[in-house]
C-alpha cells in the first residue's frame, strides 16, 4: 500500500514484482493463477465423481462447467503463444518448410478447445489455414470469439464437428492434437481419423503429458500431479462415453505407441524437445 493514511476509497495497492508473472501476466510461461480456477472446475462434479468410481461409469465434460474450460485454456495459453510456432513445430523441418510455402498449407487441430493452439500456429505461419475441431459447443463459441478478437477469423475456422467425417480425408498438411488424446474414450479411433485427415502426407503431431516411461513407486513431480488430475477429471471424463479404454492423464509413451499402431500408423517418434510438462510425438503412417 502506498500510503496507509489515505482514506479507504483513495488507497492504492501494488503487487510485489515477484508476484506479477505468476498472478497477472497471462502470456508468461510462469503464469500459474489459472491453476486455481482449473482445480475449482475439477472438483465441481464431486457427487458425480463419487458415483462414477462406485459404479465404473464416467462424468461428462459438460459437468465440469466454465471454470474447467477457462482454467485449462488459460494454463496452456502461454506455451501456445510463445513456443508452439517458434520452438515446437520447427523441430519437424519438413513440416516447417511446408507451413512456410505456397500454396497455403492446411492444418487440422483436433480437440482445439478455446482455440489458442490453432491461433498460435496461424500467428507463427502467415500463409496457413487452420480448422479447429471440438465437440464442446461452448468451447468452440469462445474459440470463434478469440479468432475475431485476434483478427485471424479469415484464416482460422472453428467447428463443432466430428473430424471423422470422410469428406475431410486427406485434405491436411498437418494434423495436431494438444493435450487431449488421453481424455478420449476411443483414442485409437481418433488417431485413425487423424491419419485419414493427413492422407499421404502423414504429418501428425501429438502433444501430451511428460510422464514416466514406466510406473515406479518413486514417480516424479510431474507424474504425481498428473495422477491427481486424472482421478478428478481425465479418467472419469474419458469413461463417460462407453465403450471406453479409460486411459487417464498418465498416458505413457508405450501406451500411445500401441494406440498408434492399432490405428494404422507405422511408427511413433518422440521429438527432441525439452519441456517440463509435455512430451512431443510424431506419428508416421
Amino acid at each position: 500500500m502506498e500510503d496507509e493514511t489515505e482514506a479507504a476509497e483513495a488507497r492504492c495497492f501494488n503487487i510485489p514484482a515477484g508476484y506479477i508473472e505468476p498472478l497477472i501476466q497471462c502470456d508468461s510461461l510462469n503464469y500459474l493463477a489459472p491453476l486455481a480456477q482449473l482445480f475449482a472446475g475439477a472438483v465441481r462434479p464431486t457427487p458425480e465423481l463419487l458415483e462414477a468410481y462406485r459404479t465404473g461409469g464416467g462424468v461428462p465434460f459438460s459437468a465440469y462447467g466454465t471454470d474447467l474450460r477457462e482454467g485449462q485454456a488459460a494454463v496452456n495459453y502461454p506455451a501456445f503463444a510463445n513456443q508452439l510456432s517458434s520452438e515446437w513445430l520447427p523441430v519437424m523441418a519438413d513440416v516447417r518448410a511446408r507451413l512456410q510455402s505456397d500454396p497455403p498449407a492446411r492444418v487440422a487441430d483436433i480437440g482445439c478447445g478455446f482455440g489458442w493452439s490453432s491461433l498460435g500456429m496461424a500467428r507463427g505461419y502467415a500463409n496457413i489455414r487452420v480448422d479447429g475441431f471440438d465437440l464442446d459447443a461452448p468451447s468452440i463459441a469462445r474459440a470463434q470469439e478469440n479468432a475475431r478478437r485476434n483478427n485471424l477469423a479469415d484464416r482460422v475456422k472453428f467447428q463443432v464437428r466430428d473430424a471423422g467425417d470422410l469428406a475431410l480425408s486427406g485434405q491436411y498438411d498437418l494434423v495436431t492434437a494438444f493435450e487431449c488424446v488421453h481424455d478420449m474414450a476411443d483414442p485409437v479411433g481418433v488417431l485413425g481419423t487423424m491419419r485419414q485427415l493427413a492422407g499421404e502426407r502423414n504429418a501428425v503431431l501429438i502433444v501430451d503429458e511428460r510422464v514416466g516411461h514406466s510406473f515406479t513407486t518413486k514417480g516424479n513431480d510431474v507424474e504425481w500431479m498428473m495422477y491427481s488430475w486424472s482421478v478428478l477429471h481425465c479418467l472419469p471424463m474419458g469413461m463417460a462415453d462407453p465403450p471406453a479404454l479409460g486411459t487417464g492423464t498418465v498416458m505413457r509413451p508405450s501406451t500411445l505407441e500401441r494406440y498408434a499402431l492399432e490405428a494404422g500408423f507405422r511408427s511413433l517418434e518422440i521429438l527432441p524437445i525439452e519441456n517440463n510438462f509435455f512430451r512431443f510425438y510424431r506419428l508416421r503412417g
